[in-house]
């Protein structure tokens, strides 16, 4: 056989450098299928609802699932309609109001946004997140100009708890 020379040596010594590696596909496939399972298991039926940290929300033993609504958050110190503030809580609570204006005029605004069937225009879903300690005048408050503003299917936001089993 012939020797090769140094350069040729040399040469062929580059070529092996510049050379890819094969993708590795059965490894590749691995990574995606345990990441679509891992997806698959992470979004199971339960529903979030984006609370501040401000709310302690009480504990329910209902088991109904809320459908996604209109959303109304009272924290300490503020009344937000879809993460926007509409009025301060402590200005409410001192309010000889029976209704609250900034609110009505959200929630209208609101419905005006939306689309809703005939059921839905005489009854409309909004779903209220609301600290543990909101004092009750505030809340009737709040219940009050929902009522007056169409919106009369109320849930309220709340810790599942599990029931005991006696």
């Amino acid at each position: 056989m012939k020797e090769l020379s140094r350069r040729a040596k040399r040469m062929e010594r580059h070529h092996k450098r510049k050379k890819q590696p094969g993708l590795n596909l059965v490894s590749l496939m691995d990574i995606f299928t345990i990441l679509v399972f891992f997806l698959l298991v992470s979004s199971s039926n339960v529903q979030q609802l984006h609370t501040s940290k401000e709310i302690r929300l009480p504990t329910s033993i209902s088991t109904a699932i809320p459908k996604e609504t209109l959303v109304i958050s009272i924290t300490g110190q503020d009344i937000l309609v879809q993460g926007r503030r509409v009025a301060s809580t402590l200005d409410v609570a001192a309010s000889e109001a029976p209704l609250i204006q900034p609110l009505m005029d959200e929630l209208n605004f609101e419905a005006g946004k939306a689309q809703f069937s005939q059921v839905e225009k005489r009854a409309r879903n909004v779903t209220i997140i609301g600290d543990q300690k909101t004092p009750y005048a505030v809340l009737s408050k709040i219940l009050s100009t929902c009522r007056e503003a169409n919106y009369t299917r109320i849930s309220f936001a709340a810790v599942q708890k599990a029931r005991s089993k006696n």
